[in-house]
């Protein structure tokens, strides 16, 4: 298998298997939250049962996003799939903000309707629930900010919100039970209060994604380090542009390289893929290098910028 291709499934792989994880995790949390919710009267529970099912879901489609991504380059899609991943991971901070919707639904309707004060054995079961799910997120997080991707790491923040609602719905069923009657819609109270934070955190997971689909720019200092692997290039002088897309796992870069004037089309067609090699060989995620050959001639480059970059 192609270096590339082999990079691109090991990516792949690494972040299926822990969304599998997650998938598996939130399927035994929503029987177990549902039955205590149900049996021992607490929405705040319900709610998060709610949420874990969400997460199942989204997951889902973070899976698919993923394999659909790995995909290999095809006529139709000469730079290969990628871009399924970051709509997968707009599609969770969608469905975040749509369980958010649901809670404060419901949260609002428990308020105003009578009803008693949860069990306290519901507090046992949510403090495995946070347990559990921020441990979930600390391993998903580390994947996903090692791939770069934001489904990845849009999946992860999911399972945080959820070990939020738990942690809302704890302090809630808390208040409930120390303050006694008048206080039966504490938990009711805590649910609301954390659909606020997931819808938040949603808005916050949706706008990465979005700027991946615009192709946004990456941080400055991933195009500075490309320049200057560029630059060690045997018979380059200069870089006059560089330009950095994120596609799914992989980046695809622009880039004007200045060489000497009065070299032939040949050497400067030789120093374009020696620039290309040494950027993928240093950068396993760079999938492709577009050079374009600038000649030097000093009569003719009189400014430079504050990059330093020529310029007529």
């Amino acid at each position: 298998m192609p270096k590339k291709a082999d990079y691109l499934q090991k990516s792949s792989r690494k972040g299926m298997k822990t969304t599998l994880l997650g998938i598996l995790v939130s399927f035994v949390l929503v029987i177990i939250k549902g039955t205590a919710g149900i049996v021992g009267n607490s929405y705040a529970l319900i709610a998060d049962a709610i949420e874990s099912l969400s997460d199942i879901f989204t997951s889902t489609i973070v899976l698919a996003g993923l394999k659909y991504a790995s995909r290999p380059k095809d006529a139709d899609h000469p730079y290969g799939h990628g871009k399924a991943e970051p709509l997968a991971g707009m599609f969770v901070a969608l469905m975040l903000v749509a369980a958010a919707i649901v809670i404060i639904v419901q949260a609002l309707h428990e308020i105003i309707t009578p009803h008693h004060a949860p069990a306290p054995y519901t507090l046992l079961v949510l403090v495995g629930v946070i347990f559990v799910k921020e441990v979930l997120f600390r391993k998903i997080i580390v994947v996903g900010e090692g791939l770069g991707s934001v489904a990845v790491k849009n999946d992860a923040w999911h399972h945080r919100s959820d070990a939020i609602t738990s942690a809302a719905a704890f302090i809630g069923i808390s208040i409930a039970l120390i303050g006694g009657e008048g206080y039966e819609q504490s938990d009711d109270y805590a649910a609301l209060f954390a659909s606020f934070i997931i819808v938040y955190n949603a808005i916050s997971l949706f706008m990465p994604a979005l700027r991946e689909i615009l192709d946004t720019a990456p941080p400055e200092e991933f195009r500075e380090k490309i320049k200057v692997c560029a630059k060690k290039v045997k018979g380059v002088r200069d870089i006059e542009k560089c330009f950095v897309r994120k596609m799914g796992f992989e980046y695809y870069i622009d880039m004007h390289v200045i060489v000497d004037g009065d070299i032939s089309v040949h050497d400067g067609h030789e120093i374009a893929h020696w620039v290309k090699d040494s950027i993928k060989e240093m950068y396993p995620s760079v999938s492709d290098v577009l050079c374009h050959i600038e000649p030097f001639a000093p009569h003719l480059y009189k400014v430079k910028n504050e990059d330093g970059n020529l310029f007529l």
